[in-house]
């Protein structure tokens, strides 16, 4: 593993790290559970599932690859990709992609959920980085991913990086719904104001 590589593992293990402080944060803000998988009507148990091996994955890749001295599986469109002006522009999107998924969970303080439950949603955050996104977290977290498979680019990463997306299609779709049930107009003027991925909108 280069130097830049190994930089930009740290980054991503430190993301996750801090992931999981600000849920216990949130959760201690909150006084219950902001792990929503298992609860409400809605069945989230794919997307739940494909998070957890794009992230257990994303941790352990890399390491499997320093042990074995590269990619695990050999593939000539990926290896192309290998260098170290693919290492530099990853490098920067896993900053960036971490930053933005971090400040953004931040944000929403005691509203911050993992899944999505009627009744259990937290106030409406509208501000910060959730004026210009509806889902600023999971568009750091795609930034993140993209890096990653710029960094350590090959077949397994890119599966991991897939995965991510799928899930995060599958789990705001059914974020959505919960909202709009649970919150009802304010949470429908502000999916009018505010793009599910990037921009406001004038109205």
């Amino acid at each position: 593993m280069s130097s830049m590589e190994a930089v930009s593992y740290l980054l991503f293990c430190v993301y996750l790290a801090n992931f999981f402080a600000l849920s216990a944060v949130a959760a201690r803000q909150a006084g219950r559970s902001v792990w929503l998988f298992s609860k409400g009507k809605e069945q989230q148990t794919i997307p739940a599932w494909l998070f957890r091996i794009a992230f257990a994955g994303g941790a352990l890749l890399p390491l499997l690859r320093a042990v074995a001295g590269g990619p695990l599986v050999s593939d000539p469109v990926f290896s192309a990709l290998d260098g170290v002006t693919s290492d530099i522009i990853g490098h920067l999107l896993v900053a960036v992609g971490a930053m933005i998924a971090a400040m953004s969970q931040m944000h929403m303080g005691a509203s911050w959920r993992i899944g999505a439950a009627e009744g259990e949603t937290g106030a409406i955050v509208d501000t910060g980085p959730f004026a210009l996104s509806r889902n600023p977290v999971f568009v750091g977290q795609v930034i993140l991913f993209v890096g990653l498979l710029l960094v350590f680019p090959d077949v397994l990463q890119a599966a991991l990086t897939v995965a991510l997306i799928v899930a995060i299609r599958m789990q705001v779709k059914i974020e959505e719904r919960v909202l709009a049930v649970s919150l009802g107009e304010p949470y429908l003027a502000y999916s009018r104001r505010v793009d599910r991925w990037f921009g406001a909108r004038k109205i």
